[in-house]
């Protein structure tokens, strides 16, 4: 990665913030969904959003410079990242997780990063998942939001493993079954156990039921990290757990799935990563850095200490490589027989 050497690179990270949010605006204002059907001018995105002309004008040159948009003419459209994933209904559209989650949750929760940091939280601010998801609107905004994020990844997953020969599943801290839903689709023998707050198990259940699963996908409420596992597992899946948990509770963990695992069995560890020599990924470290926001006691994960610590929980066959580019690694490894 090569250090900045300019002032405008400065420039950039300290002016990000407006950058994202014109994109949480233009998402809120259904922008990128409107001009799906083709250029338009800013007075008709202003007639469509019910903004003044001059202000959709403003807005979307400032998209047109974060390379959102493309103009030709006065005509706006969409450029091809923004047509395949912020228009709603498209395919890999995850514009409510960035709208909802990103926009409306994690932003305003970044003023608690320097508290945090000095380790001067105070008792009302936000301080754990756990105590986050006790208020039944925050769950579930964050989880319906993050539902929308998960499935692009789950997808891929599923694509990239073969899970033929497993039956069953747990997830820990798997949210509203995004990666269990996807993964029972994909592999028809396989049923899923899923342990998640109350909160958001509730608004899992529904998305299980509305997939037709709930004959393959059960939840079990609580903490995962306190609460038992089920054993005689082919597979535990934990996907952005480490990342927003108790760095001293890592170790424990990764011995809890080796517990729950049949002999043979594979621990998939999918989350945000950054190389053991603390290089990057950028984005990766950006959001460890916010989990650091509102769980201060959080540890920023690394691919050559995870590691090291599943083979000295006895995992053999450890493995550590990229699955969202830049953003995510997904480590793999197995129980002996």
């Amino acid at each position: 990665m090569n250090a900045a050497t300019e002032a405008d690179e400065i420039s950039e990270i300290a002016f990000g913030f407006m950058g994202s949010k014109a994109l949480f605006l233009a998402l809120d204002l259904d922008i990128f969904s409107y001009l799906s059907s083709g250029p338009k001018t800013a007075a008709e995105v202003a007639g469509h959003a019910d903004i003044h002309a001059d202000r959709a004008e403003t807005l979307l040159t400032a998209l047109t410079g974060l390379r959102l948009l493309t103009v030709e003419e006065g005509a706006f459209s969409n450029s091809p990242a923004a047509e395949a994933f912020l228009v709603k209904g498209a395919k890999y559209d995850f514009g409510d997780y960035l709208r909802l989650q990103v926009g409306k949750q994690m932003y305003p929760l970044m003023d608690q990063l320097a508290p945090a940091v000095k380790g001067e939280l105070e008792e009302e601010q936000t301080g754990s998942y756990e105590q986050w998801f006790s208020d039944e609107e925050e769950a579930r905004l964050y989880s319906e939001s993050q539902h929308a994020g998960s499935l692009g990844p789950a997808r891929q997953l599923a694509r990239r493993l073969d899970l033929g020969a497993a039956t069953k599943m747990l997830d820990v801290g798997g949210g509203t079954g995004a990666f269990a839903i996807t993964f029972c689709k994909t592999f028809p023998d396989l049923k899923a156990v899923i342990v998640e707050f109350p909160n958001v198990a509730k608004l899992g259940r529904r998305y299980v039921e509305e997939a037709g699963l709930s004959d393959r996908i059960a939840y079990v409420d609580g903490n995962a990290l306190k609460t038992g596992w089920p054993g005689g597992q082919d597979i535990v899946l934990m996907s952005y757990l480490l990342s927003g948990v108790p760095g001293d509770m890592h170790v424990g963990l990764i011995a809890d799935a080796m517990e729950a695992l049949k002999p043979g069995g594979r621990l998939l560890i999918h989350d945000f990563m950054v190389h053991g020599d603390r290089s990057g990924p950028g984005l990766a470290a950006l959001w460890q850095l916010q989990h650091t926001a509102f769980t201060p006691e959080a540890r920023s994960v690394d691919s050559e200490t995870l590691a090291g610590e599943l083979v000295d929980a006895g995992f053999q066959g450890v493995s550590v490589g990229e699955m969202i580019p830049q953003m995510t690694m997904l480590a793999e490894a197995v129980k002996p027989g």
